[in-house]
């Protein structure tokens, strides 16, 4: 289970490092089995790589980066006895700064609901759901907002 366990931080945390380092594909191929929601979206949610990608077309990148650091604290990680399937939970708080116009600050602070599954001994996304819980300034990561 330990295995398991390290495994899906290992995911959770890819996650963050992608976004974070502009690979909007590789962050969008992490639900090529799962679903992408945040909560209070009236779509329910993108499912597979290619709805997830066209969500992160209002991704603003600066140099190919959106200038992000996505942190997450209070991680707990559930892993079901047969080793098939988990959940986890974890805070996130999202970081900007775009010099010089916009200074570093927190511009989302929520909270991630997390299914897994593995297959082959490889551990997936099932489901994301992320908790809106504080909003910042986002003018400058969205294209949308």
């Amino acid at each position: 289970m330990e295995t398991a366990r390290e495994d899906i931080l290992s995911l959770m945390n890819e996650y963050c490092y992608r976004i974070d380092r502009g690979d909007l594909q590789g962050f969008a191929d992490l639900f090529s089995q799962g679903t992408w929601r945040v909560q209070g979206d009236p779509s329910g949610g993108d499912t597979g790589s290619a709805e997830v990608m066209e969500t992160l077309k209002n991704i603003i990148l600066y140099d190919g980066k959106p200038n992000t650091k996505h942190v997450m604290s209070n991680v707990q990680i559930s892993v079901d006895p047969g080793g098939k399937t988990a959940t986890a939970q974890c805070y996130i708080t999202v970081n900007q700064a775009v010099p010089p116009d916009f200074p570093l600050q927190p511009i989302f602070i929520g909270h991630y609901y997390d299914r897994f599954s593995c297959v082959d001994g490889a551990w997936h996304f099932t489901f994301r759901d992320i908790s809106p819980d504080l909003a910042g300034d986002l003018s400058h990561h969205r294209a949308d907002f």
